[in-house]
């Protein structure tokens, strides 16, 4: 595969340096910015995150800040879900969608106090229309991007890791909840939360120059521990149903096509601009949902493109990520499907780009 080519379009992160320190393998682009997806190998860092404990540069979560009287409303016009019972301190994971109902973004949602709200984005130019909807309701509110960069910390050994650099008050914080945790004189928001099913924490570096110094900590305090620089893992996140925005889903699917039916609360959520098209999908049903898709046979190549799903000369949905899991010795995956054809054991074919291979429909993800 050809290379990228670096420029300051392509921005870099605080972590940088230490990704480059730790071997850094390779890159994607999200959110124009460089997010690891290599350091060792995918299955070796696959096993370590099992295993042990990493550090993960996700700075590409860029912040979308929402600060004003009315920051709570424009919160709210953003997401199906009802925000009425949320408090300070917590984190809630939200889809956010268009007039249509189409998904933008799903997004954390962090409420730091009733006038202020960071929004950690997923792949794309939230922050666009976050402020087209500010500046068309003419809402007291400033909406812009903060110097917040998140580091993870993940896996079975992050919380002694964590308590070595925080103290042992981060054991407390419960999950998708964050507390504001010292580190050299900063008070930084730190969320039991990530893009992982191994457990873990997200801090929220505010401040570039912090960036580096709070590495390097976690980095020494983590020796013993086997601590590396790791990043969200392909194999892992499919095991878990962990949806990727811009391969998963986009703006075409509804949050009940793509199974977060659960965090649209339609009939209480008033002021949402997708609520009137998402109560007839509500009322209807989605014609099309996420699946686990396994896929027999040897490992599969990397899925760049969306593989058809056939049964016999009729497509019924299509595959968006998939890898072969050394756990579960087969080719795990994930997939949009037709609802006559998305019944847990249906078979199905999947259309590789150099072959055929017969597939199976799953109602549950791995783990």
């Amino acid at each position: 595969m050809a290379l990228i080519s670096p420029s300051r379009r392509v921005r870099r992160t605080p972590f940088s340096d230490g990704n480059e320190a730790a071997g850094v393998k390779a890159y994607t682009v999200y959110n124009r910015m460089l997010l690891p997806t290599v350091f060792r190998s995918v299955e070796e860092d696959y096993r370590h995150l099992k295993e042990a404990v990493q550090v993960w540069d996700v700075a590409c979560e860029r912040q979308v800040e929402l600060r004003g009287p009315d920051a709570g409303r424009l919160m709210q016009m953003l997401t199906p879900r009802d925000l009425r019972s949320m408090l300070p301190g917590q984190c809630f994971y939200v889809p956010i969608v268009d007039e249509t109902g189409g998904m933008l973004n799903d997004p954390v949602a962090v409420k730091l106090a009733e006038d202020r709200w960071w929004i950690s984005i997923a792949d794309s130019d939230l922050l666009f229309w976050v402020k087209g909807l500010a500046y068309g309701f003419r809402l007291d509110v400033l909406v812009d991007e903060p110097d917040v960069s998140p580091l993870a910390v993940q896996g079975p050994k992050a919380d002694d890791l964590m308590a070595r650099v925080f103290g042992d008050q981060v054991r407390d914080i419960r999950f998708f909840r964050f507390g504001m945790l010292d580190f050299q004189g900063r008070s930084l928001a730190v969320a039991r939360s990530g893009y992982s099913r191994q457990g873990g924490f997200e801090i929220y570096v505010e401040g570039s120059d912090l960036g580096m110094p709070l590495w390097n900590a976690l980095m020494e305090a983590g020796k013993d521990l086997d601590v590396h620089a790791g990043c969200p893992n392909l194999i892992e996140r499919i095991e878990g149903g962990l949806l990727s925005y811009g391969n998963d889903m986009t703006d075409e699917n509804t949050p009940h096509e793509c199974g977060l039916g659960k965090f649209c609360n339609t009939q209480t959520a008033i002021g949402c601009v997708g609520r009137d098209a998402l109560l007839r999908v509500a009322q209807e049903g989605p014609i099309r949902q996420i699946r686990a898709i396994e896929i027999h046979g040897d490992r599969v190549p990397l899925c760049d493109r969306p593989w058809p799903l056939m049964a016999g000369d009729v497509q019924v949905g299509q595959v968006t990520s998939a890898a072969w899991s050394p756990d579960f010795g087969t080719n795990v995956a994930i997939g949009m499907v037709r609802m006559t054809h998305w019944d847990e054991g249906t078979d199905l074919d999947v259309v590789l780009p150099n072959e055929v291979r017969a597939a199976q429909v799953w109602e549950t993800f791995w783990v």
